[in-house]
Order: C-alpha cells, then sequence, then structure tokens
C-alpha cells in the first residue's frame, strides 16, 4: 500500500515499469541490424560473447529451455556460421559451443547498433537533469535485479 496520498503503490510502479522495459526492449532490438536471428539465437549468441564457451546443456539451464531446444539453436547459429562446437574435455558425451570470428562481429555489430541509438536518444530527448535522473533510475534497476 501507499503510504501517503497520490504516492504510487509498489503494484502500480511495478506494472508501469514491466510495460516500459518491454517496449523499451523492443525498440533496442528495432535498432539492431537485422541478421535473421530469432530472439533466442540473438541471446545464446549475446551470452556465449559475454560469458565465453558453455555447453548445450549449461545454455540451456541458463536460457530456461529444454536441452532439446537448446540443441537447435545451436545447431540453426552453427548453420549460420556464428558458433563453433568442439568436444567436451570432460564428457565426451556433450559439446563445448563456442562463438566464431562472424559471430564475434555479428554480435558487436548489433551491440554498437542498439548503443548508438540509444546515445542519440538521450542526448536529443533528455536535458542535463533528465539524464541525471535517468542515471539514477539506472542505479535502482540495477539494485533491483542484483541476486
Amino acid at each position: 500500500m501507499s503510504g501517503h496520498p497520490g504516492e504510487p503503490t509498489p503494484e502500480q510502479v511495478s506494472a508501469d515499469l514491466a510495460n516500459v522495459v518491454g517496449r523499451f526492449v523492443r525498440r533496442l532490438r528495432g535498432a539492431a541490424p537485422d541478421t535473421g536471428l530469432s530472439p533466442s539465437q540473438r541471446s545464446v549468441l549475446a551470452r556465449l560473447s559475454r560469458e565465453g564457451p558453455a555447453t548445450t546443456a549449461a545454455l540451456a539451464r541458463a536460457e530456461l529451455v529444454r536441452p532439446q531446444s537448446m540443441r537447435m539453436t545451436v545447431g540453426a547459429l552453427e548453420s549460420m556460421g556464428f558458433v563453433t562446437r568442439t568436444p567436451d574435455p570432460d564428457d565426451g558425451r556433450q559439446s563445448v559451443v563456442s562463438v566464431t570470428d562472424e559471430g564475434r562481429r555479428t554480435f558487436a555489430d548489433m551491440h554498437a547498433a542498439k548503443r548508438s541509438w540509444l546515445s542519440v536518444a538521450i542526448a536529443d530527448e533528455l536535458d542535463p537533469a533528465e539524464r541525471r535522473r535517468l542515471a539514477d533510475a539506472v542505479a535502482l534497476l540495477e539494485r533491483l535485479v542484483r541476486k
């Protein structure tokens, strides 16, 4: 419940935040060059680019999907030349998935386009005081997602 009249409730803020974050993410995705990648393929490419090689099973757990689905996602990325698979040195039944140079370039291009759009939008739409408020909001969001 709200502690003061006119103060938004946690439920109201939660609903508004979820709505705007969803639109924000869609806008960011729209700023990236069309790679032909599905959202799940983009997510796996991003994870491997940021976190390094992983087994298909570890990727499935991290992405909250079934191993069979992850094998299909990895297979598609492999057919596009964005990832390679090598035998897992600790468990020959599994393979380790790594990003190729082409995959790294594709991820870097997508990431750069998103950041460029966002930087321009912030510069064009927000004055210095609003940029400071946005930076403060980013710090609050970081606190919410930290575990």
